[in-house]
């Protein structure tokens, strides 16, 4: 059987081409696996709270006051999920050339030493190995090819997250030109699909 979290960060909600791209593959997940458990976390619907100085102590150190143990609850339960996952489907628009700060504060809560990762003598190492994550990425421009491609700040920052906590089999799946017209934003749709099904059947 497969474990696959989910996690959603579009702020559009059901009209969200990469809420739309996740639903498609999991319902051919499950077509073909109908056993795979999926647990979905749409932060983009249900925002988690952003880490502040009264909640920082929660993931970062000791808990010793209600913020600070509200924050460890948020943190060990993210990170049961997606310790407990084979495979972590993130869904990914790109804002402003980045992630969704509702991703970032996801991210925030389960990179957390001593549980997703260590630090060691040579550095720190990630926890979390024999995962793979697939990442789909929407976007309005091109941004992984041609001058525009300097700009992402989206695919390198949730490569090193990832990477972070040992999880290193990493598939992008990106849906660029979205924003260039009907015609190229039905083609990027197309071909994101064509990459997902060439997942399941990898």
């Amino acid at each position: 059987m497969t474990r696959i979290l989910v996690v959603n960060s579009a702020a559009t909600g059901e009209t969200s081409v990469s809420k739309t791209l996740i639903k498609g593959f999991i319902e051919t997940v499950r077509a073909n696996d109908p056993a795979a458990s999926v647990v979905t976390r749409d932060v983009g619907h249900e925002p988690l709270p952003h880490l502040t100085a009264a909640s920082l102590a929660g993931v970062r150190g000791q808990p010793s006051t209600d913020a600070e143990r509200a924050a460890r609850a948020t943190s060990d339960a993210l990170i049961a999920e997606l310790r407990a996952a084979d495979l972590i489907v993130i869904g990914a628009p790109m804002y402003n050339f980045g992630i969704a700060s509702t991703l970032k504060a996801w991210f925030d809560h389960v990179l957390r030493a001593g549980e997703t990762f260590r630090y060691t003598a040579a550095g720190p190492e990630g926890l979390l190995t024999g995962k793979r994550a697939i990442v789909v990425e929407t976007r309005g421009g091109l941004y992984s090819e041609g001058p525009a491609a300097v700009m992402d700040a989206q695919e390198p920052h949730l490569r090193t997250l990832l990477g972070f906590v040992g999880i290193t089999d990493i598939t992008f799946v990106r849906a660029e030109r979205l924003g260039m017209g009907p015609e190229a934003g039905a083609a990027a749709i197309n071909a994101a699909n064509d990459a997902l099904k060439a997942f399941i059947a990898a």
